[in-house]
């Protein structure tokens, strides 16, 4: 019977073994800040990723009987340095550019979640937050409400904003509350849901 005896030769000079590299890389993670262990993520009650848009958040206007209730959203782990949030809802599959939803400016740093309804019932003006004019022509939420055919794809975009200063007020268009978040992120969450009819 022969007995293999190969020896592995040892790491060239200057680099760690694969097996000491596994080691310290494993002590770097736990050497990191609390912060590092997850990504900036946004979460809801009302939704879930991937998921179909439910009735009481779907658009209440024309072809859609929805409740046209914002959904509930909760946020975790921003990035340092994070001195507000906005969220944004979009339809990337409308025709055109597509179709601005909802959009909300001004949300302190120490709010990290918005209740089901937050648009309407007035949370958002409580906080001192602004709501975008959005494509259907309405100053705050507007739910998803497709053409029929093949379902939509509704993004919703929590932004970590490195400042307080937006200037946007109440009522101004969705794309110009886009371009104002844009100047000031410094990270973005986001969640994903469908609706078609």
């Amino acid at each position: 019977m022969r007995v293999d005896r190969r020896i592995t030769p040892p790491a060239p000079a200057g680099r760690p073994s694969p097996l000491l590299a596994a080691l310290l890389y494993a002590a770097l993670l736990t050497a990191l800040p609390a912060h590092a262990e997850g990504a900036f993520t946004v979460t809801s009650d009302d939704l879930t990723p991937g998921g179909r848009v439910r009735a009481a958040n779907v658009f209440d206007r024309g072809d859609c009987k929805g409740g046209n209730h914002s959904p509930q959203l909760a946020w975790h782990n921003p990035p340092p340095g994070t001195r507000g949030y906005a969220v944004t809802l979009f339809d990337p599959d409308a025709p055109g550019h597509g179709w601005w939803h909802w959009a909300v400016a001004g949300i302190p740093a120490t709010v990290t979640s918005l209740p089901a309804d937050a648009s309407a019932s007035g949370f958002l003006r409580r906080i001192g937050a602004s709501e975008a004019r959005n494509d259907f022509g309405i100053d705050g939420y507007g739910g998803p409400c497709p053409p029929p055919g093949k379902p939509h794809r509704y993004v919703i975009t929590v932004y970590a904003l490195k400042g307080d200063d937006l200037r946007v007020a109440q009522g101004r268009p969705a794309p110009m509350f886009e371009h104002e978040i844009g100047t000031l992120a410094i990270g973005t969450a986001q969640l994903t849901v469908n609706y078609g009819q």
